[in-house]
């Protein structure tokens, strides 16, 4: 019984939903259409409940053919039980809310005829043929169940099998009757509705509907339902929330339309999923139906689809959410069909488009045949004159006057007078309107007449005034305000109201310039203290008692009658901004914008003034070049913003260590330059270096990490020969790379064996290039063994450089200089290219050939041509990747990790092995041999040195050793010169060697020999 009653009451909540959406499609359209609305709802649900009864319910509900259709249970009668006969009364109802979609969506343009029309395809071959694929299951039938129900589709209490078809109807009616008159013609925004409350209440009786809706649907009076209508009420609630917040942060108000429409998207959205979803999720659905309707709305505006109720958008496009919302929210242990998420959204995606295009399709050949036979648009003239009277001839005498008045209301035209129908109460309102607004029309024409006249002369008046960006205050010859324009008001921060007969001088100006501008005023502005009349005077002005600005104050005179009271006119300029710019582009010019130091340009200026003033006063002019050391690891490990922190950190403790006479500039990156004028000997000098290597070593905490800014300084100072700017400067920047090859963190002075240095090193990088190009470069091999000296196992290449006159140059001088330019890629380029080269050969001679190493620099490693020219090389020379293998030395590993990362998987990729060259003398992390696709890893020799006879570096090589087993990572120990080193890393584990004690570097030809052993290791 329980289930018998709940079926009839929830049928009867949702007949009421039909009076709500009467009520909101009369309410949201214009009143001359708002009878012939109604007249369609009505009328759609007597066709629809008519056909439903006749066939409708059969097709949805019959015996089904394949899941495709039912063919039973037409003409619903008395031989059915009381439940059936409940759940015949329910569906019916739901036909009903689908067909009565269309009709808010098509209003005030569609004739009723064939609307009706459009209603019956809806209900006889549209809505039970969807129906039937997605719910025929909930009705006792023969047959298999419908096959979208029969694949897990869930579509609760109709998101998509009841709001989506009528969706999908309504933009195919759309497409085809096309827009209302005006609707996108530009200039012309047609109004809201003609009675918004009664669509708000329109909106409320759908949403009390509603319960009925979702709440029926369980078919019986369960514990689920409480929690459905919770969450059917929640999803409402957000989703007009959410609508209404975008429209009013987007447009600065809310639409009541928005409110209206956000709530029903809401509950079209919920509606699919109410059963499996918390609460939560509902806000969730609510909200993104909110967000759907809003934006939704635009989105046919855009497309130029003139929706009048947004039906689309409310019922389509949020009902197709609400579907996809059933796999995207809810709980699988309630849907329960065995269906995984993925599996569960397929088939929810599917259920949508097969109805989207089975509705669309049919509606919209349906509706276009018809439209061929009986035109389902009415004429413009009915449009015009509204289908209330058009269509069912609804008029009144009433609403012929308020047409009338509405005309000319709209149009502001008092000229015609409205109709007068005599001998009725209507007739006198009319006749006492038309005396009304003949009197109204009278006296306004004659106040226009007087107004227009004294406007004319105000305006020319106060369009200078108000137009004006200056102030312009006018006074008379007391000093009393007469006008003060809405510039002035801005200025000195009063209104006209407020200074008005009150004396300008006492208010805003200075009180120690007062009696002078007093004793200007008495003469005109015509005395040659304080203020002169035709003329820019620079001023101070005040604005309250405390708040001074400058000011630009130009005085003419405001009248030239000799018997008036002579006047004054005060052109006034706000000086403040042009001082504050002037300020600020001076700052910006000698300024650097990060430490607030001196820039570049200021201390060559500066420096330059010190040198003439010095040569004239047989003093001297000092210069510290500071850098900092190791700044771009700092830069690259914790960030920009942590390196321009201690670039400002760097400026204050420089400041702390100075004088007022000094200047402190910031020549650049991390670089800056401490000029001295004053008393500059050498002893200060040396002595404020050593004040900044002092303040510099203290620690500084940077994202979390105490650190310390180790800094090379670099001093010159000038002489009694006299030196230029540049020439100081390139000392001091001389000395300073000098302190860096000095260890950094020191000070050295300028000496003129420096200079010849850096020439020397030039020199160097020229002669490079040229042994590049020459050959004068030639490759040695030393090989690595396994166990004892017979045994080899790959080999080293190592450059080295026959200069034509200096002879053998070691590449401890070379590589140095090479680093600091691109030339170490061209270097790194030719060794690649040589070694591969030399297998070729050994191969062709018909040797065994093994892996060789070539070492690698960082600026290589990190750059974008590095993998190409290998695998170019590779090919070209026809080497498999396994016989090359790439050394790097750890500090390469604190430039660009992820580059590194990146770049080394690349090479990984070619099967070239990656080994650590010099371990243990860097700056590794186990982070870092953790990411790192590594394969060996080489003690460094300054270990292997004193491994037999210290302690201490037997402990390092034994830590290493166990490092690298713990990583699966191979173990090389390399600059082994003695029986007792190779003796004692055999015993910590170590297995492979290089260095004297088993081969030393051999050339090409030497090693040829080796390689044809037989106990070469291949």
């Amino acid at each position: 019984m329980a289930e018998f009653y709940w079926l009839l009451v929830a049928a009867a909540f949702v007949f009421l939903m039909q009076a709500g959406f009467l009520c909101l499609e009369s309410g949201r359209i214009r009143s001359k259409n708002s009878i012939n609305v109604a007249a369609k709802n009505i009328s759609d649900f007597i066709i629809s409940t008519t056909l439903f009864w006749f066939f409708g319910f059969g097709i949805m509900f019959g015996d089904s053919v394949a899941g495709l259709f039912g063919v039973s249970d037409f003409l619903f009668d008395d031989k059915h039980t009381s439940w059936e006969v409940s759940f015949f009364i329910f569906q019916m109802m739901f036909c009903g809310t689908a067909a009565t979609l269309t009709s808010g969506a098509v209003a005030e343009r569609m004739t009723f005829i064939g609307y009706l029309a459009i209603t019956a395809v809806l209900s006889a071959f549209i809505y039970p043929i969807v129906g039937h694929w997605a719910w025929s299951g909930v009705y006792p039938s023969e047959g298999p169940r419908g096959w979208l129900e029969s694949l897990g589709f869930v579509d609760f209490a109709g998101s998509t099998v009841v709001h989506s078809v009528g969706g999908w109807v309504a933009l195919a009616a759309i497409m085809i009757i096309g827009p209302r008159l005006g609707r996108f013609e530009q200039g012309i925004r047609l109004p809201p509705g003609n009675n918004l409350p009664l669509s708000a209440l329109g909106t409320l009786l759908i949403w009390f509907g509603w319960i009925g809706f979702n709440g029926g649907s369980t078919l019986a009076l369960t514990d689920d339902v409480p929690i459905i209508i919770l969450n059917t009420f929640i999803s409402a609630a957000w989703g007009g929330l959410i609508a209404a917040g975008i429209n009013y942060f987007r447009d600065g108000y809310v639409e009541v339309g928005f409110v209206l429409n956000g709530t029903i998207a809401g509950l079209v959205g919920i509606t699919a999923s109410c059963h499996v979803v918390s609460p939560g999720a509902s806000v969730v659905i609510g909200g993104v139906s909110g967000v759907v309707v809003y934006y939704g709305s635009l989105l046919m505006e855009r497309w130029r689809l003139d929706d009048a109720l947004d039906v689309v958008p409310a019922h389509l496009f949020a009902g197709i959410w609400g579907t996809l919302s059933v796999a995207l929210f809810g709980k699988a242990d309630k849907i329960d069909n065995g269906l995984s998420f993925i599996e569960q959204l397929w088939v929810q995606a599917t259920g949508i488009v097969v109805i989207g295009v089975y509705c669309f399709v049919v509606g919209y050949a349906c509706m276009w045949l018809l439209n061929r036979f009986m035109p389902l648009r009415a004429s413009k003239e009915q449009e015009e004159q509204g289908l209330n009277v058009a269509e069912h001839r609804a008029t009144t005498e009433l609403f012929d006057l308020l047409t009338s008045m509405q005309y000319q209301q709209n149009n502001a035209d008092f000229s015609t007078p409205v109709p007068e129908e005599p001998f009725t109460e209507v007739g006198q309102i009319a006749r006492k309107y038309n005396q009304v607004i003949g009197r109204v029309s009278s006296e306004i024409s004659q106040r226009d007449d007087a107004l227009t006249r004294f406007q004319e002369s105000e305006m020319r008046k106060s369009a200078i005034l108000n137009s004006s960006m200056d102030c312009i205050v006018t006074i008379n010859r007391f000093g009393s305000v007469m006008e003060f324009n809405p510039a002035a008001e801005r200025t000195f921060g009063c209104l006209k109201k407020q200074v008005e007969g009150k004396s300008f001088i006492g208010l805003f100006i200075l009180e120690e310039d007062r009696q002078k501008i007093f004793e200007s005023l008495n003469s005109g502005f015509s005395s040659s203290s304080g203020l002169i009349l035709n003329r820019r005077n620079p001023f101070r002005l005040q604005r309250g008692q405390n708040h001074h600005f400058p000011a630009e104050i130009a005085i003419t005179k405001a009248n030239s009658e000799p018997s008036v009271e002579s006047e004054y006119t005060l052109h006034i300029r706000d000086m403040t901004r042009h001082m504050k710019l002037q300020e600020r582009l001076k700052f910006l010019a000698y300024s650097d914008p990060l430490t607030s130091l001196y820039n570049r340009t200021y201390l060559m200026d500066a420096l330059v003034g010190a040198l003439l003033f010095a040569t004239k006063q047989k003093t001297s002019v000092g210069l510290l070049f500071l850098d900092l050391d190791n700044f771009k690891i700092i830069n690259d490990t914790l960030g920009h913003k942590a390196g321009d922190e201690l670039l400002c950190e760097v400026a204050r403790r420089l400041i702390t260590v100075s004088d007022s006479r000094d200047v402190i500039a910031r020549w650049g990156g991390d670089e800056f330059v401490f000029m001295m004028t004053e008393q500059v000997t050498e002893h200060q000098l040396e002595k404020r270096a050593q004040d900044i290597l002092n303040v510099m070593r203290m620690p500084v905490q940077l994202n979390g990490q105490h650190l310390t800014i180790p800094t090379s300084i670099g001093i010159s100072f000038s002489d009694d020969q006299g030196v230029n700017a540049d020439k100081l400067i390139q000392q001091a920047d001389i000395a300073m790379y000098c302190a860096k090859e000095k260890g950094r963190d020191n000070a050295q002075f300028f000496t003129p064996e420096m200079a010849s240095v850096v020439t020397k090193k030039f020199g160097f990088e020229s002669e490079i290039n040229e042994a590049l190009s020459l050959g004068h470069f030639f490759l040695v091999y030393q090989p690595k063994v396994f166990m004892e000296k017979a045994r080899v196992l790959g080999m080293e290449a190592l450059i080295r450089w026959n200069h034509p006159t200096k002879g053998l140059i070691s590449p401890v001088e070379f590589i140095p200089i090479a680093e600091e330019s691109s030339l170490i890629i061209k270097i790194d380029e030719w060794v690649i290219d040589q070694t591969l080269k030399q297998q070729n050969i050994w191969r062709d001679q018909g040797l065994t050939i093994l892996p060789v190493a070539v070492n690698l620099s960082g600026r290589h490693l990190v750059s974008d041509s590095l993998v190409a020219y290998i695998s170019e090389k590779l090919e070209h020379y026809g080497i498999e990747g396994r016989l090359l293998e790439i050394e790097i030395t750890e500090g390469i590993l604190l430039q660009d990790i992820q580059r590194c990362i990146e770049v080394m998987a690349e090479l990984k990729a070619l099967d070239i092995k990656i080994s650590v060259d010099d371990f243990g003398t860097g700056y590794s992390s186990l982070s870092y041999l953790k990411r790192l696709p590594l394969d060996t890893l080489k003690i460094d020799q300054s270990f292997v040195e004193e491994c037999d006879s210290h302690i201490e570096d037997t402990k390092i090589c034994e830590t290493i050793i166990h490092l690298a087993r713990n990583l699966e990572l191979t173990i090389v120990a390399e600059g082994v010169e003695t029986a007792s080193q190779a003796e004692m890393l055999r015993s910590l584990g170590c297995e492979i060697f290089q260095g004297y004690f088993f081969h030393k570097p051999m050339k090409s030809h030497e090693l040829a020999t080796l390689l044809a052993k037989d106990s070469v290791e291949a």
